[in-house]
């Protein structure tokens, strides 16, 4: 497991561009036959990847988190952005498709990944969050019919908003959040950008009271995004690939803007769970 600490916004704004990624970039995930996992001290965030190919991976604390398993004091949102697959948890098996994920609730002690065939393997992309209480375990599913277990996520958690006139024609999937998936503070959701729309989160926002982290997919290897960082007078910005994930503290702005359209999946840990707590830029003061 990686670790990285967290960064002062005073000293951020002197970063040059290969000291910006080596602090808030994460460009190795989803090796095969691999978890990756990297250790944020901005709000304990655990942000990782499992790539099960033809052997079973298991999640195990590591000498980092002085727990006797992962889960010990921590929950687990999962979202599978590759091939069919399948999460074992404690005995019980979760099939879990495509753009399919999972909440694992604190006190999950034996965690593993497979996948369903070795030549499309599951991508499966982790964020965990330190918990203080025990919340079910449940798959989520974004469309299908509900049964024990399962969730299927709500209408009204499938927000389409912008247009293409302003180039950020999107929908967003809200996976974990309060009213659909219980969680103590990990919220996980997707977020699909519509053919000929390029820009996520602008006009955009901070919010002092959450962290964030995006993951960056469904990118063509000539494909880039321009992720844009740092407190809204002071913005930075980090060139992003497909698969690469770029962690936000929550001082900082989070926007992209690519070369054409994109997925992203966004996970939140901090102090509420409250969506709409954002602290709107104006387009006027950025700079």
């Amino acid at each position: 497991m990686e670790l990285r600490t967290a960064a002062s916004p005073k000293d951020v704004k002197h970063y040059d561009t290969a000291r910006l990624r080596e602090e808030f970039l994460i460009d190795d995930l989803f090796q095969q036959g691999v978890i990756k996992l990297v250790y944020s001290h901005i709000d304990r965030i655990i942000t990782g990847s499992a790539v099960p190919v033809k052997d079973t991976l298991v999640l195990t604390a590591g000498d980092e988190l002085r727990a006797k398993y992962f889960c010990e004091r921590r929950e687990l949102g999962v979202i599978n952005i590759g091939g069919a697959g399948v999460i074992t948890i404690d005995g019980k098996v979760y099939e879990v498709g495509h753009k399919e994920g999972m909440y694992i609730g604190m006190g999950s002690k034996d965690i593993s990944f497979a996948s369903c065939d070795a030549n499309v393997p599951a991508k499966f992309y982790l964020n965990s969050a330190p918990a203080h209480r025990t919340c079910p375990t449940v798959l989520i599913k974004p469309e299908g019919e509900p049964a024990e277990g399962v969730v299927i996520i709500k209408d009204q958690n499938k927000v389409e908003l912008g247009s293409l006139e302003s180039a950020n024609h999107r929908t967003i999937c809200k996976y974990i959040l309060p009213g659909q998936v219980e969680s103590c503070q990990l919220e996980m959701g997707m977020t699909k950008l519509e053919p000929g729309s390029v820009w996520n989160t602008m006009p955009c926002h901070t919010h002092d009271r959450r962290m964030e982290v995006y993951l960056y997919f469904d990118m063509p290897e000539d494909a880039l995004v321009m992720h844009y960082m740092g407190e809204p007078t002071e913005t930075r910005h980090i060139i992003m690939r497909n698969e690469q994930a770029v962690i936000s503290p929550s001082w900082s702005i989070h926007s992209g803007c690519g070369t054409q359209a994109y997925t992203f999946i966004w996970g939140m840990v901090g102090e509420n769970q409250d969506f709409d707590d954002m602290d709107d830029c104006a387009m006027k003061d950025l700079r």
